[in-house]
């Protein structure tokens, strides 16, 4: 529905909610969103224009975010996590006319690339214009052009640079809504009474798609600053919280709270646990089924909005361990030739009849997302049992999963290889019972170089100048790197080495 007519129907009730218990009510986030949407369009921006924002989880983000929305923009959330070399890549890369910032990372704000128009919220930042004063004299009516808008998100890219997946951008009226609005509604029952908590940080998909769609329904989203597994417990009682959604790390940090602090809290308004973005141990899920109840849902996608799987708890009791069937497209599982496999054989998940993507000025990227058929892949691999069920095996080759974030080795092992004490390096993920997997580093001291703590502490330091804190490696080995004559990597080696049991470096 149209936010204009959800603000004229409940003005007064609670569209967002902080951890602090402040609110922006509809009828606030309605007029804030139109007077900022007037400032677009005074700036020039027109349908299918970008811009960036930089911003923690903050009230203050969401009138920015449905200006965009409203007035048929491209916007891309930049992660602060990031280090400032990072962030300017996506902000250069993606085009942004203007730039959004939060005051709170003022620091990070000033070491960005320039752009045409730069507004800062929440204080003042050197070199940005204030929003609040720019926006202050502005009507609280709709622009009179109003359309359909949609995020532009960035994933990682095997070189370590990421990649902006660029939407199909849909020229519909706005109060239309995204496709994921309605999959929402349709099959995940967001109504006018959800109450939706969004404990991740708004710059990843599923934090910002969830929460948009919750007031897309009528609904409140409730944000937290930061992950805290109390402070989870806490806001499903104090809000009664309806849906809630999270990572399999989320679920082991709350299930290794003492029972006296799980039980001190009512969770009983709970209807929906929705988790995703790595896979779940099976044990991990049965622990939180036994303990909120068989209202889990799994569903598994990426960015590039080519597949989407879903499995309630009911059915993943007799599937332990499957992502689900397909809600949109069609699977197909293919060896290296791209000849489709039997049921129960591993090989390359594809995925067919749903609507192309193009990764944003990189054809390249693209083209090897696709084959002659016209099918896609993630990368990622798996197999389809009899029954149609998908299980994953490895998401993306190298791919590191770390508490539900993507972590490509070659971005950290670009910035180690040069290093006057290293030889070789390579990095891997390895099993880590609270991240999934954490990021470990294989290296070849340089000769003459004593392989001891003090070795690490510099290679910590080192790559702490370099990459952002959750790609820094936690744990070290040094010896020699296994490679093919070609040159490349043996990652299988590695893998299968501190995968077996007794051979996992301690953290």
């Amino acid at each position: 529905m149209d936010l204009s007519l959800w603000a004229a129907r409940q003005p007064d009730k609670a569209a967002v909610v902080a951890p602090t218990g402040e609110v922006i009510t509809y009828a606030e986030l309605e007029a804030e969103s139109n007077r900022i949407a007037h400032l677009f369009r005074s700036l020039g921006l027109r349908r299918g224009d970008h811009i960036a924002l930089l911003s923690e989880n903050r009230l203050e983000l969401f009138p920015v975010l449905w200006a965009a929305q409203r007035t048929g923009l491209l916007y891309t959330p930049v992660n602060w996590h990031l280090t400032a070399e990072e962030a300017a890549y996506v902000v250069e890369n993606c085009g942004a006319t203007v730039l959004v910032v939060s005051a709170t990372l003022a620091e990070l704000a000033s070491a960005l690339p320039p752009v045409e128009h730069r507004l800062s919220f929440g204080g003042t930042v050197p070199a940005y214009d204030a929003l609040e004063e720019r926006v202050a004299t502005l009507p609280a009516t709709p622009v009179p052009d109003q359309a359909e808008g949609c995020y532009m998100l960035y994933s990682s890219g095997t070189t370590g640079r990421p990649k902006g997946v660029l939407p199909a951008l849909p020229d519909v009226p706005f109060g239309t809504g995204l496709r994921f609005d309605h999959l929402m509604q349709e099959s995940f029952g967001f109504a006018r009474d959800t109450v939706y908590l969004s404990p991740g940080p708004l710059y990843h998909a599923a934090p910002l798609g969830w929460s948009l769609g919750a007031i897309r329904a009528g609904g409140t989203t409730v944000i937290m600053n930061r992950f805290d597994p109390e402070e989870v417990l806490r806001l499903v009682e104090e809000q009664r919280v309806t849906h809630a959604q999270f990572v399999p790390t989320m679920f082991v940090r709350m299930l290794k709270l003492p029972d006296e602090v799980r039980d001190r809290y009512d969770l009983t308004s709970l209807r929906l646990v929705i988790h995703a973005a790595a896979p779940c141990p099976v044990a991990v899920k049965r622990a939180m089924i036994d303990w909120v109840g068989p209202i889990l849902v799994e569903f598994y996608s990426g960015s590039e909005g080519n597949c989407f799987f879903m499995i309630d708890s009911a059915t993943w009791l007799a599937h332990p361990g499957s992502v689900g069937r397909p809600v949109m497209g069609t699977v197909h599982v293919c060896d290296d030739a791209g000849t489709e496999v039997p049921p129960g054989e591993v090989g390359q998940l594809w995925f067919g009849d749903v609507a192309p993507f193009e990764y944003y000025r990189d054809p390249d990227k693209t083209k090897a997302a696709y084959d002659a058929r016209g099918w896609s892949t993630l990368g990622d691999l798996g197999h389809v049992d009899p029954d149609g069920f998908v299980y994953l095996s490895d998401r993306r080759t190298d791919l590191i999963l770390s508490g539900g974030v993507n972590i490509y080795p070659r971005e950290i092992e670009d910035a180690l290889v040069l290093h006057p004490l290293v030889a070789d390096v390579a990095v891997i993920g390895i099993p880590d019972d609270e991240f999934g997997q954490r990021v470990h580093a294989v290296v070849t001291p340089a000769a003459g170089v004593a392989a001891d703590r003090e070795l690490e502490e510099d290679l910590t330091a080192h790559l702490r100048q370099r990459v952002a804190g959750f790609k820094v490696p936690r744990s070290f080995s040094f010896e020699e790197v296994p490679r093919l004559p070609s040159g490349k990597i043996l990652r299988r080696v590695l893998l299968e080495r501190y995968r077996s049991e007794g051979t996992i470096p301690a953290k």
